[in-house]
């Protein structure tokens, strides 16, 4: 799985689509790297590749204070997956090589 590098990101959400730019880094089963938006750079924190799937947290501040938890896999070179939005339920997110 080749998952080092940059990703544009795009997050489906209630207040519509929420793109950014998604840096991501693997060491072993570790993962780590940020994600960077309109509202700002934020670090990933608690990541992972467990087999195919990679995990990963995202705090944001804008428009509201939220942790996103990120569950998804490579494949065909896009990142596709679920993402929790806090309160807000869970939706999809998708990457393309930046």
């Amino acid at each position: 799985m080749a998952i080092d590098g940059k990703w544009n990101l795009v997050i489906k959400t209630p207040m519509g689509d929420q793109t950014g730019v998604l840096t991501l880094k693997q060491e072993g089963d570790a993962l780590t790297g940020e994600m960077a938006g309109s509202a700002g750079t934020t670090a990933i924190e608690n990541g992972a590749v467990e087999g195919d799937t990679l995990k990963w947290h995202a705090k944001v501040t804008s428009p509201m204070p939220i942790t996103l938890e990120f569950e998804g896999k490579e494949d065909g070179g896009n990142l596709s997956g679920n993402v929790k939005l806090g309160a807000f339920g869970t939706s999809t997110f998708s990457g393309t090589p930046a």
